[in-house]
C-alpha cells in the first residue's frame, strides 16, 4: 500500500543554515510548521520575525489551516519562533518527551529558577511510536536520540523530518558532544530511520553546502542515504562510526547561537521572565560549556 504524499515547502535561513518546513495535507488543507526560526542578531541581541512571517504568509496564500507546530529537538543553532507562530495561528507546540531531560540539564547552567522541567511549556510531549494526524495525513513519531536526548523524527506519509540526526549524504551526520549526546545511540537511531522504505523522502534541518557542492540542499531519500552518506552508508558499522564521530566532534566549535538559543528553546520559544527593571536578559554562563 502506497504512503500518502504530503505537500512540503522548505524555507531556508542562510544566517543559521536552518530549514523550516510547511507540511500540508493536500486533501484537507490542514498543515504543520516544523522547526520555525526566530531571527536573532547576536551583536545587538535583537529579535525579529522575518523568517517565520515568510512561512505564515505562505500559509495564508495557500489557504491552509495550521494544526501543529512541531519541534524536532531543542535547537542549539537558532532560536525557535514557535511562540510567535503559536500566537499567530493558535496551533499547539509539540516536541519529544525527552525535552524534560534537556530542561533538567540546562536549568542549573543558566540559573533558570523560573523553569519547570516537566516539558509543560509545550502543549504536547510525544512518546516514541505515538501517532496523530495533520488533517487526514497520518503522522508517526520516532524517538531518534543521539544528537540530543529529545530528538524525534516525524514520519508524515512518505516524508521523514529528521531534524539534525542526518544531513545530506555528502555532509554526513549530527554531532554528539552536547550534554546527553551519544554517538552509539545516534548510530542506532539512524539505522532505524534507514530501515524505512527506500523511496521515503528525508528532509534535513540544516545544510552547510559540503565541499564541492555549489547549492544548498535539504531533501534526499532513504535509498540515497544508505548508498552515499559519508558517515553511515551501508557497510559502515557502529564501532567505526563512533570512532569517527568522537574524533570529529573533538575539533568542533560550539554553535554561534548556542547560549541564547538554549535559553529560549527550552521555554518553547518564550524569553526568560523580565528582571526587576522590566528588561529581559539572556545569560552567558562563563566556562560552563
Amino acid at each position: 500500500m502506497s504512503q500518502p504524499v504530503p505537500n512540503v515547502s522548505a524555507f531556508f535561513d542562510e544566517a543559521t543554515f536552518s530549514v523550516t518546513y510547511l507540511v500540508a495535507d493536500p486533501a484537507s488543507r490542514r498543515a504543520a510548521i516544523i522547526d520555525p526560526v526566530l531571527d536573532f542578531d547576536p551583536k545587538a541581541a535583537r529579535t525579529a520575525t522575518h523568517q517565520a512571517d515568510r512561512v505564515l504568509a505562505a500559509v495564508a496564500d495557500a489557504g491552509l489551516t495550521v494544526e501543529w507546530i512541531l519541534e524536532t529537538h531543542v535547537h542549539a543553532d537558532h532560536l525557535t519562533a514557535s511562540a510567535h507562530v503559536a500566537a499567530a495561528t493558535g496551533a499547539p507546540i509539540g516536541i519529544g518527551a525527552g525535552v524534560a531531560t534537556v530542561q533538567r540539564t540546562f536549568k542549573p547552567i543558566f540559573g533558570a529558577e523560573d523553569l519547570a522541567t516537566d516539558g509543560s511549556q509545550f502543549q504536547r510531549l510525544f512518546a516514541d511510536g505515538e501517532r496523530f494526524r495533520i488533517g487526514d495525513m497520518p503522522v508517526e513519531v520516532m524517538h531518534t536520540p543521539g544528537h540530543t536526548p529529545a530528538c524525534v523524527t516525524y514520519a508524515i506519509g512518505d516524508a521523514l523530518f529528521v531534524g539534525d540526526t542526518l544531513f545530506m549524504p555528502d555532509y554526513g551526520t549530527a554531532r554528539c558532544d552536547f550534554p546527553g549526546g551519544d554517538a552509539a545511540t545516534l548510530y542506532r537511531s539512524i539505522r532505524r530511520i534507514l530501515a524505512r522504505p527506500p523511496e521515503s523522502r528525508i528532509f534535513v534541518a540544516h545544510d552547510y553546502k559540503a565541499p564541492g557542492r555549489d547549492l544548498f540542499a535539504w531533501e534526499t531519500t532513504v535509498a540515497e542515504e544508505k548508498a552515499r552518506n559519508i558517515h553511515v552508508r551501508d557497510g559502515i558499522g557502529e564501532a567505526e562510526f563512533v570512532r569517527m564521530r568522537t574524533e570529529r566532534d573533538a575539533g568542533l566549535d560550539m554553535p554561534n547561537l548556542i547560549l541564547p538559543a538554549l535559553q529560549v528553546n527550552i521555554r518553547a520559544g518564550a524569553m526568560p521572565p523580565p528582571a526587576a527593571d522590566g528588561q529581559v536578559y539572556l545569560r552567558l554562563p562563563v566556562n560552563r560549556l
